[in-house]
This record gives structure tokens, sequence and C-alpha cells, in this order.
């Protein structure tokens, strides 16, 4: 399929992304503190066969080997998180000179072999000891990750061209406060909209920390799909609306517009107004996750329904995701549709206009034992990306999710979404079908 596939032109960026808890190990060593995800493993019963971050895909050790992996592919840019854990094992105060030790030689090793290093500054891992204080939920937090943020630029902004702040911010929210499902693993329902707000409120304070410390290029990684209404019945029509609103505008319209969705802004702590002022400093980029749209109607009780990837919700809520039926699955259960991954371009570049800054896909991809579907979905979903780059929109590169098979939070090491096979007991890596196929895609973009 590579060779009819559309040429996305010579200045066009690839890439790969991963994160820290999900390919690191290395969790005890080198002075790195504990993680939320790092107690949330130790729970019995919170992920799928006991799996732990723990060992990982030793990234930490192997960094080398993943390095030289990336550059066979062709790859120009290196999406990964920073460890805060690793980096401040409180959250904040002194430095610990092992672990950003680590990051400075994994830069320095990826602009050795020509590739860009794309950080981003928090993947969802917070420092436990933060989290012991009140974590996401309460306001302080958010100039901790400004420090942070801060410390980082210091150290590596005359190397590293692009920064990401936060990665999904809606994920944390939902499933680590709201419904338990990943670290913290609190359940507090509605109750966790502060979450949302303080994530935001970090991510406009590190703008500012990173660009005043010599940043270049600055964006956050967020994830966005369409909801499809279940039917045109309006009960269905508006379950779909308010949970569009919950899971995309609530977190990119405080960022592009400077304000939170109509009756959401009063739910929130502080100051908003002058929070937004902060929340809404400009990027330089808009990175877009882009997985899977939801199809949502209003409650009806039934069996089959009211779960998101597997994790049931709590009932009482006024909206209700439904099995999207007539087309494939990845082997995580997301629909295959990749006429919603240019659908929800064009809904942003509706919604935002010239308040849009040029995109980045920050992550796509999907889970197969079957690495045949993945070159088929890969196929189908850059051909959606590449119709809406010719309908005009700004995309400046995409990096898939991910280079390694590794640990899939609150799934463990049941997913594989790796380009690169990784054996979860000898950690060996052999690159897959789908491996060679986007490095022949890339090798004909750049003729």
């Amino acid at each position: 399929m590579t060779a009819d596939l559309p040429d996305f032109g010579p200045d066009f960026r690839w890439g790969v992304s991963t994160s820290a808890y999900q390919i690191e190990g290395a969790a005890t060593e080198g002075g790195r503190g504990p993680s939320t995800w790092d107690t949330f493993c130790a729970e019995p019963g919170r992920v799928l066969d006991g799996d732990t971050g723990i060992v990982a895909c030793d990234h930490y050790h192997r960094y080398g080997e993943d390095v030289a992996l990336m550059r066979s592919l062709g790859v120009d840019t290196y999406r990964f998180s920073f460890s805060w854990s690793r980096i401040q094992p409180s959250g904040q105060g002194a430095v610990n000179a092992e672990g950003i030790g680590f990051y400075d030689r994994l830069v320095d090793e990826l602009l050795a072999a020509g590739i860009q290093p794309a950080p981003t500054l928090f993947h969802w891992d917070t420092p436990q000891p933060l989290e012991d204080l009140g974590g996401w939920v309460h306001r302080d937090i958010t100039e901790r990750f400004a420090d942070y943020a801060a410390l980082l630029a210091a150290r590596f902004a005359d190397r590293v061209p692009l920064w990401m702040t936060i990665n999904e911010p809606v994920v944390l929210t939902m499933m680590g406060y709201a419904v338990g499902a990943h670290a913290p693993g609190l359940q507090l329902g509605f109750e966790a909209l502060p979450v949302a707000h303080h994530q935001l409120l970090a991510h406009g304070h590190a703008v500012q920390a990173l660009r005043a410390g010599g940043a270049r290029s600055i964006g956050l990684a967020s994830n966005h799909a369409p909801v499809w209404p279940a039917s045109d019945a309006p009960e269905d029509v508006e379950a779909a609306a308010l949970y569009d609103t919950l899971i995309n505008w609530l977190f990119a319209d405080p960022v592009l517009l400077g304000r939170y969705p109509e009756g959401f802004a009063e739910a929130m702590p502080g100051p908003v107004a002058s929070d937004l002022e902060i929340i809404s400093t400009p990027l330089d980029f808009f990175g877009l996750n882009h997985y899977a749209l939801t199809l949502v109607g209003a409650p009806s009780g039934a069996a089959d329904v009211g779960a998101t990837d597997g994790i049931p919700l709590p009932p009482g809520l006024p909206f209700e995701p439904r099995k999207l039926t007539g087309y494939p699955e990845t082997d995580f259960g997301w629909p295959v549709v990749p006429e919603a991954f240019g659908e929800i371009l064009q809904i942003f570049r509706k919604r935002y206009g010239d308040r849009l800054p040029p995109i980045y896909i920050t992550e796509n991809g999907c889970s197969y034992a079957d690495d045949q579907q993945r070159i088929t979905y890969l196929d189908g979903y850059l051909r959606a990306l590449k119709a809406a780059i010719d309908d005009g929109l700004d995309v400046r590169g995409y990096f898939q999710w991910s280079l390694l098979d590794n640990f899939e939070w609150a799934a463990g090491y049941s997913q594989r979404f790796g380009l690169v096979h990784v054996d979860f007991e000898t950690l060996r890596r052999t690159p897959k079908a789908s491996y060679t196929w986007y490095r022949d895609l890339i090798a004909k973009s750049r003729g």
C-alpha cells in the first residue's frame, strides 16, 4: 500500500511517541521518587494481571538501542515524556542529578542520530508526594508545575526545539479522578472538574515558563475525536452534545478561545477569568491526539452500554456511551473509522478559525496482535489526514503511537501498540512489518 500512498512532502515531520512510565522502567533506580502510577499498580486489582511499570521496556537502560531503532526507521522527531518523579522526586525542590542526567544522555543521543527531541513535561505520572498534598484537585500543584517547567527549560531549551506541556488532560481528569480507572484511582464524578481547570492552568503557567526560559516552539498534546449521537432523537442528540463538550471543548476552548463552554466556568475554582488569561497564553502549535470516536445516547439502562474502554461508568450520568456497530475494531475494542480523523480536524478548523495554530498529530495508532491490521489502520488514517491537509488544514507532522509495545496503563501488557515488538520476558526488540511499512512511507515523502 505504500507505493500509492499520497506524498506528504519533504517538509512534513515524521515521528513516534512514547511516555516515561510506559517504557522507562528503572522505577526504583537513579534516585527516582514514587509516582501515582507506582502506587496505583501496587494496589491489588487495579491493573490487569497485576502488571506494573517497574521494568516496562527498560528504556532507561536500553535507550541507545531504541534510538538506533528510530534512526533506522527514518523518523526526524521523537516525542517522549519526562518523568517528573525522576527529575524532582518530591515534585518540588532540588533536582535529582541522576534523573535529569538520564534525559541529558537521551537528548544528546537523539541529536547525534539526527532526531529532534520533542518532550512532554507530564504524561499522567504525578509525583506521589504531590498527590499526597492533594494532587490536581488543589491549586498549589500549578505553581509546582511552573517551577518544574522552568528548570527543564533552563536545562534543555538550547537543545530541544519542540515542547509539549501536558498530555491528554481529559484522560487524567475522567479516568484518574472522576471514575478511578487510572491513577490516582479517585471516584469524584463531576467533582473532578477542578482537576481539568488546574491542569489547564498548569499548562498556561508552563507555556510562560518555557518561553521565558528560551523554548522556541511550545504546544500541548490533547486528545480529541468526534462524538456521534446514537440517533436523531432529541434526547440522544442532547446527551451526545454534553459528552462532546466534556471530552473535547472543555479542554480546547479555554486554550484556544480563552473561555469555557457555556455553563462550565461557574463550576471551576479560583479566579477563573484571570486564570483563563494564563490558560490561553498563545501557542506555537496545537498537538492533537486521535484514536476513536464515541457513539453516545441518552441513558437507557441497557446492560451492554455505559462503558469506556471496557470500564463501567458510574450510574446516574446524563449520557451513555454506546457500542458502534458496522465498523472493524482494534484489539482494544476501539472502532476503526478513518473518516472520523478527518472529521475532527475539520471541526477544529471550523470552530477555531484563525485562532487555531498549526497542528501536529502528536499521537495516533492502534493495538493489534495482527500487524497487517495495523498497516491497514495506518494506511486509512494517514489517507484521511492527507485529505484534510489537501483541503487546506495546516498540519506540520505526524507522530505514530507507539515506537514500542509497552505498559498500557490499566490494561497492563495485554495491548500491543508498537511498531516494534517487545518480548516482556527477555526485553528483546523485534521490528514488525508495520515498522518497515512506516519506514518506507517516510522515505517516499522525503523523495
